[in-house]
């Protein structure tokens, strides 16, 4: 058991409207896969609520990310502010996931230019 995190592709139409919580049956495909990194997923739990998202646990839900919110990523990634997450089943952040979420902002940046929609998922 573990934190496991997905960045899952949509079609624009299949997304129209939605910020969370999307019908995952609807995703087209993966983008991209993390193992254990809290603070990320502190950060996308932020995300969601501010999104509206309503579960409190964020565990299993879905938040949408734009071009906007890549961007508040990426400073947060190379500014070392994404926030200090905790977890039973967790783990802890390492120094690489910043190398990853760089990789990870780079696909989803070009998935969106292709028009596609980007949402975060994960399950603990």
């Amino acid at each position: 058991m573990g934190l496991d995190q997905y960045a899952n592709l949509y079609r624009a139409e299949d997304a129209a409207g939605v910020s969370v919580d999307i019908d995952e049956a609807k995703s087209v495909g993966s983008l991209f896969y993390w193992r254990k990194h809290p603070n990320l997923q502190g950060w996308m739990k932020q995300l969601y609520h501010a999104k509206g998202g309503q579960d409190e646990g964020f565990n299993t839900n879905t938040v949408r990310l734009d071009s906007e919110d890549l961007d508040a990523l990426e400073e947060a990634v190379n500014g070392g502010k994404l926030p200090h997450t905790e977890g039973f089943f967790f783990g802890e952040s390492q120094p690489e996931h910043a190398d990853e979420d760089r990789q990870f902002l780079k696909l989803a940046r070009a998935a969106i230019a292709e028009g596609y929609v980007v949402f975060y998922d994960s399950w603990w």
